[in-house]
Parts: structure tokens; sequence; C-alpha cells
């Protein structure tokens, strides 16, 4: 019987972890995080700004085709809207020209569009990630 209960105390004091075995591997977890943590924002960041650069690119091709059946531009009071809706009745409108309307910005902003642009005939931009327009994280179609 005595050889019994020293059986149980002995499982039962292997059983579970201590306080500071809990603690180090608390530890070990933080300065992993602190470690991935930033690349893996800095990687969502890039991803973020490629995303905008092909949403533009598909925006230029929109404003193109609608180019070809207007004869002109859309103008900045139209905006982007005239390429998922007829801007003023125009007969010669052939739209949508975007298959799933204007998107927002990976940042969850609606583009901004410019007729005449200052690099071109137009300007698509986001403003980036701070949202403010005139910045030096803004992505347009000129740069």
């Amino acid at each position: 019987m005595a050889e019994d209960s020293r059986e149980r105390r002995s499982k039962k004091s292997e059983a579970g972890f201590t306080l500071m075995e809990i603690i180090v591997v608390v530890v070990i977890i933080g300065m992993l995080a602190a470690l991935v943590g930033p690349r893996i924002l800095g990687s969502m960041m890039e991803s973020r700004g490629k995303i905008a650069k092909i949403q533009i690119s598909q925006l230029e091709g929109g404003v193109q085709l609608f180019s070809f059946d207007m004869g002109r531009f859309p103008t900045s009071a139209e905006g982007l809207q005239a390429l998922v809706q007829n801007p003023s009745g125009a007969s010669s409108w052939k739209g949508p020209y975007l298959a799933k309307g204007v998107p927002d910005d990976p940042w969850d902003k609606p583009y901004i569009y410019k007729n005449p642009g200052q690099s071109g005939d137009f300007d698509i931009c986001s403003a980036g990630p701070d949202g403010i327009e005139g910045t030096d994280d803004d992505i347009c179609n000129w740069n």
C-alpha cells in the first residue's frame, strides 16, 4: 500500500507544466512575434500597393474603352462612375466598361480621377495608406 501511494505522488508531480516553464514559452513566443511581425506587416503593405497598381491599370483600360466609344475621356465631374453608368444618356455609350463596378482602393477609399491630368489626359490615383491626397505614398497611373 505504501508503494502505491508513492507512485501516485510521483505521477501527480510529473503531470502538467510549472509556472516557470509556461513563462519561458510565453517569452519565446513573444520574441518570435516581435521579430516576424514587422516583416509580415511590411509585406502586407507592399502587397496592397501592388493591388492598387493592378486596379489602376484596369481602370485605365476602362477609361480608354469609354473614350473609344464616346470620343472623349470622362470628365472629372463624371468620374469613374461613367465607366459603369451612362453619364449623359449618350447613345454612343456602350458600357459598362468594368465588369464588377468601380472598386475602392486597398485602403477602402475611392480612387481619385482627374481630367485633365497633371501628367497626361487623365489621372487615376489612390491616396495610399495615409489616405491623404498629394503625399509621397500616393499611387497613380503615371508613377
